[in-house]
């Protein structure tokens, strides 16, 4: 089991989609056929790539300011400069974040069902898929810097080999990493071996499922038990997170499985939702929470990120999430509550 002491983190270090987006209404909750057309309509909304909205989150969510240095590419755009001037604007350093001539700023397109649940599908070619191996080791500096000391956070929508790259950093600088993989790239994590490279493993039920071989299971528990059986095998220290929107989050230390139900909230989107539970799960721990505890600040983040229709809550804090449990210490533990008064 890991211990996290308090104001362990000096620096958190990124890498992954940085990009704008559109979201999605459609009409009837049955889920979208192959063939199928469906009506629907563009929700006034902003929507953001998943690396902004994690290290946007963590910043908000912090209980002491950590230099979060973002890693990525965007196109030299109107998006693009707009997005970087945003993120700045949010205390995310920025320096490590090129702006291409001639590509394009990634574009997400969310679609999203009545009852708030939804996908997003992201274009492949953009300024987000230029993004490899060795820029990420040209940043070496910065872990050195942080030697022993940081956060590494690693996910989707750049590719594989680059978040690989900044595993490896994490891994040869001291750093803890947490990491997130889509349900397609699995198999390739899988036969690369970057499991062993990864502290905490932050994925939705699909993902967990998809790495665990669980598809036949129907109980989110036995999918997240089997996938610590399966994980472990590649890293015996590693920690888990599971979310699984309306039905709750998991997560599991090495030694215990943790079950959060889920905090009722009217919903207006859930997208976004499951990255603000991964910034409140790394915020938690930032500040010294157990994993049980800063699981608890995850769900109440993303119980706060599904009540606005922007994937980035424009009002996300601490002191928004203590205003949602409105005083209530039921079912949550002293040292989250502790966490959440000083704000």
């Amino acid at each position: 089991m890991l211990i996290f002491p308090p104001n362990h983190f000096k620096a958190l270090i990124c890498t992954g989609g940085i990009g704008s987006g559109a979201l999605f209404l459609l009409s009837g909750n049955h889920t979208l056929g192959r063939e199928e057309s469906r009506g629907g309509k563009y929700l006034d909304a902003r929507d953001y790539c998943k690396m902004h909205i994690i290290a946007h989150n963590f910043k908000k969510l912090s209980d002491h300011d950590v230099p979060t240095f973002a890693i990525g590419k965007v196109g030299d755009d109107a998006a693009g400069k707009e997005i970087v001037q945003e993120m700045q604007e949010a205390g995310i350093d920025v320096r490590y974040v090129d702006i291409l001539g001639g590509d394009r700023t990634m574009f997400g397109f969310c679609f999203l069902y009545p009852d708030g649940t939804g996908g997003n599908l992201t274009t492949e070619e953009s300024a987000c898929s230029k993004v490899d191996a060795r820029y990420i080791e040209e940043k070496e500096d910065v872990f050195r810097q942080y030697k022993g000391a940081f956060l590494a956070l690693a996910v989707p929508e750049v590719p594989l080999d680059a978040r690989y790259a900044l595993l490896r950093l994490s891994d040869k600088y001291g750093g803890f990493s947490v990491a997130s993989f889509t349900a397609g790239e699995m198999p390739e994590v899988e036969r690369l071996g970057m499991l062993s490279l990864v502290h905490l493993l932050a994925v939705n039920i699909e993902e967990a499922s998809a790495l665990a071989g669980a598809a036949f299971y129907k109980e989110p528990a036995m999918i997240v038990r089997r996938l610590a059986d399966k994980t472990k095998r590649y890293n015996p220290h590693i920690c888990l997170s599971v979310t699984a929107g309306k039905r709750g989050s998991w997560t599991w230390n090495g030694t215990e499985l943790n079950f959060v139900p889920a905090f009722t909230v009217d919903v207006k989107s859930s997208a976004g939702a499951g990255d603000a539970h991964i910034s409140g799960i790394m915020a938690g721990l930032n500040g010294g929470l157990q994993l049980s505890e800063a699981q608890q600040l995850g769900n109440l983040a993303g119980a706060l990120a599904v009540t606005s229709q922007h994937t980035i809550h424009p009002e996300m804090s601490i002191k928004k999430i203590a205003d949602l449990i409105d005083g209530s210490s039921n079912g949550f533990s002293s040292a989250l509550l502790k966490y959440l008064s000083n704000k």
